[in-house]
């Protein structure tokens, strides 16, 4: 026994050191920068695995054959220099990061491979604390990134739209034409009918899918702080303004802003909006100074849109410039066939969460929840099935959903 466990701690140390351990590659035709490059490196963090190639070709090669987390690349050697390797390695999707080693006399050339997506480049002989630093910084940025996939990945599956009915496939058949358009979309429908889930969905199938998703909720803001907000002010503009601050278009700039709750807008930040939208330029608050911003931007209310123009609450000028594509999402009553699929998600979504015992539904609580009325739409389903995860029993009955389902 007392084998086994050895055996099974020194395997679970094994691994934990083969996940921490951060893999570099070395491609330099000099043997003494090699050798100087492996020790500095080895000596400052012992999670550091090198390896080393002696040539262009060599080292291409072991970049096909293995991963690497980091790659120091000399610009200039025999058989396939620098800037070859990092073209070869990008046509293979490689994506760690390189950091390429110039003489002083190939400065311009180094310039060249970072356009051509270098992380960083140092000079030979190389100062080994700018190096240190250099590597440092490449490997906290491809983690950064890995973490951020990791995380958009994360959000796409939270923000999928669940259901097979006609009424939800016209939806996603929608988005598929126009997302990858740059076209301005308005979402309407009712509470809880999930436009925010759409308007995720045109965000994640976009051009724009690797830039920012910014969601504003118009009706959460007060009416003086929503241009603050929207547009950033500087320093002074307001008693509370104590420094300069960037607003949500800025950040959203070349990905996809969304307006939620559009309809309660105050009508001067209606306005800059309109201009944001004709000229592509914002002010900040207390600044006349323009800013360029390239931004998507995706609305969405439960309000009838013309019946508030006619009562001078919205500017039609807008409602026409945002409502070049409308896409309409259906209430949960008129997409009754999805209940069941909507229900499984939740009972695993919510189990995961929360911890809770996954339980089934009968056939008759089925189609008890089928003839609900559904004002809350497909957030109250959601919030009815919570429940009955935590008090209902399992199979959840008719006589449950009576007692914790009810109006």
């Amino acid at each position: 026994m007392r084998i086994k466990i050895s055996f099974f701690y020194k395997t679970k140390l094994l691994f934990q050191k083969n996940y921490l351990m951060k893999k570099i590659l070395i491609i330099e035709d000099e043997e003494q920068i090699r050798r100087v490059l492996i020790r500095v490196l080895s000596d400052e963090d012992k999670n550091l695995y090198v390896k080393e190639a002696t040539n262009g070709k060599e080292g291409l090669s072991l970049i096909k054959k293995e991963k690497f987390d980091l790659v120091l690349c000399d610009i200039k050697m025999p058989k396939m220099d620098g800037i070859e390797v990092l073209q070869e390695a990008k046509k293979i999707k490689f994506s760690s990061p390189f950091i390429m080693l110039t003489g002083h006399g190939n400065i311009d050339t180094a310039v060249e491979a970072m356009k051509l997506g270098a992380y960083d480049f140092i000079s030979k002989p190389p100062d080994l604390n700018r190096l240190i630093t250099a590597v440092r910084h490449a490997l906290e940025n491809k983690s950064l990134r890995i973490e951020n996939k990791k995380l958009k990945r994360k959000v796409a599956k939270k923000y999928q739209i669940i259901g097979e009915s006609d009424a939800i496939k016209e939806v996603t058949d929608m988005i598929a034409k126009v997302a990858t358009t740059d076209a301005r979309i308005l979402i309407i429908g009712e509470n809880g009918t999930g436009k925010e889930l759409v308007a995720h969905q045109i965000h994640q199938q976009s051009n724009r899918k690797s830039e920012n998703f910014i969601e504003v909720n118009c009706a959460a803001i007060p009416s003086e702080l929503i241009e603050s907000e929207l547009f950033g002010h500087v320093k002074g503009a307001f008693t509370s303004a104590v420094k300069d601050r960037s607003g949500k278009f800025e950040a959203a700039n070349n990905g996809t802003i969304f307006l939620d709750e559009i309809a309660d807008m105050s009508l001067a930040a209606q306005a800059k909006v309109l201009r944001a939208l004709q000229e592509r330029k914002i002010q900040r608050v207390g600044n006349d100074k323009d800013i360029s911003v390239d931004v998507r931007v995706i609305a969405a209310t439960n309000k009838d849109l013309k019946e508030e123009i006619r009562n001078g609450n919205f500017r039609e000028d807008l409602y026409h410039r945002l409502a070049v594509i409308m896409i309409k999402v259906p209430s949960l009553v008129n997409r009754l066939d999805d209940i069941p699929i909507l229900t499984q998600y939740f009972l695993e979504s919510i189990s995961k969460e929360q911890g809770l015992e996954k339980k089934e539904f009968s056939k008759e609580a089925i189609s008890k929840l089928k003839k609900y009325p559904w004002t809350g739409n497909v957030r109250e389903l959601r919030n009815v099935v919570e429940r009955l995860m935590i008090l209902g029993e399992n199979p959840v009955t008719v006589r449950n959903i009576e007692q914790f389902a009810s109006k």
